[in-house]
């Protein structure tokens, strides 16, 4: 809530101070001023003047008659600069210590590079708060358009934010979104690497997601799940682990499994990271990877060819990614208008067979 008492203090001295001025041709209300007669930052005026939806009703109808009150006019030079193309997309990613997104992050910069563009890394943290920020970016005209190569936020919130900015969405994707998609097949990536182990001879399969809420977490579960039904494989609710992401969270996993009286002799993790986490914990405590413990990751990484023994994993194409992704972003841009269309470009995934398994 804004300072009341700053607010009624700085509305009778900026009304005589104001006056003053105009009267000798001296001042110009700047939005530093607006902030001042309001007890607010200059952060929220503007998001009140850029009809910033998450702002509190109170909060703009102060801002509001501040503007009115002190004469406040939007620096048309501001604006025009606003309007004018950045060369720059932002590229949104939740964790940039994970090796993927950052050679993600490389093939798109330097396809970026190819077209003239630049791109700017948000890190999102994973944050529902720091994707709304950044989102805001695109919403005040700081960048030409936005990638997001992961969702926190619901695409209803998203939305009302962005409506027909330029927007792609690579890796992450939501069914309701009307934008361009680049994707893999999530669900093929997890049946594949699930059925893989299961004609190694693998009945007890456990699994590490890093979220099924996702688009992404959510196909792969279901890849999983159609694998373990077509052989008729029991899946225990034990051996599945949600919200696993890094290799502290799959040395975390192999303790917890170690502890189990009927445990998995084989694991499908989400990520290589998390794999080579397993593995490197198993090998601790005494587990041989693969007799003990089968474990196959999800990215191909480099670090899956360089861990002992080399992780079987899921290839994903990011050089391919991070073209089409770009390749979308361009043409995005060209368009007279951004329309509210649906284009999902869909790229193979194939299983990388090596050591673990």
């Amino acid at each position: 809530m804004f300072n009341k008492i700053a607010y009624y203090h700085f509305k009778s001295l900026y009304e005589i101070v104001f006056n003053e001025c105009e009267r000798r041709g001296e001042y110009v209300v700047t939005i530093s001023d607006v902030a001042n007669a309001t007890g607010l930052s200059t952060t929220t005026v503007s998001r009140v003047l850029n009809h910033y939806p998450y702002v509190a009703e109170e909060t703009r109808n102060a801002v509001l008659k501040a503007v009115e009150q002190l004469g406040y006019i939007p620096n048309n030079a501001a604006q025009t600069l606003r309007r004018q193309k950045t060369n720059t997309i932002a590229v949104l990613v939740p964790r940039l210590t994970n090796p993927f997104f950052s050679h993600l992050i490389e093939k798109i910069e330097v396809e970026a590079a190819k077209m003239g563009m630049q791109i700017l890394i948000c890190h999102t943290r994973y944050s529902k708060q720091k994707e709304m920020e950044y989102l805001y970016l695109l919403n005040t005209k700081q960048v030409d358009g936005i990638i997001m190569t992961s969702i926190e936020n619901k695409w209803k919130d998203i939305y009302k934010l962005i409506r027909n900015d330029p927007i792609v969405l690579c890796n992450e994707y939501v069914n309701e979104a009307n934008v361009p998609i680049i994707r893999l097949n999530q669900v093929e990536g997890g049946y594949i690497g699930t059925k893989h182990l299961i004609e190694k001879g693998h009945t007890k399969i456990g699994y590490c997601s890093g979220g099924i809420l996702s688009g992404v977490g959510f196909d792969r579960f279901q890849g999983y799940k159609q694998a373990m039904e077509e052989y008729e494989l029991e899946i225990k609710q034990e051996w599945l682990f949600n919200d696993t992401f890094s290799d502290l969270d799959g040395r975390r996993v192999i303790h917890c499994i170690a502890s189990l009286p009927d445990r998995p002799s084989a694991f499908f993790a989400g990520s290589d990271e998390v794999a080579v986490g397993m593995i490197s914990e198993a090998k601790k405590i005494n587990m041989k990877v693969p007799d003990d413990i089968a474990v196959i990751g999800f990215d191909d990484q480099f670090i899956a060819q360089i861990v002992e023994p080399a992780l079987t994993t899921i290839h994903q194409p990011i050089q391919k990614i991070g073209e089409f992704t770009m390749q979308a972003m361009v043409q995005l841009l060209r368009s007279q208008t951004i329309s509210n269309k649906r284009e999902v470009f869909e790229l193979p995934l194939s299983l990388i067979v090596r050591e673990s398994s």
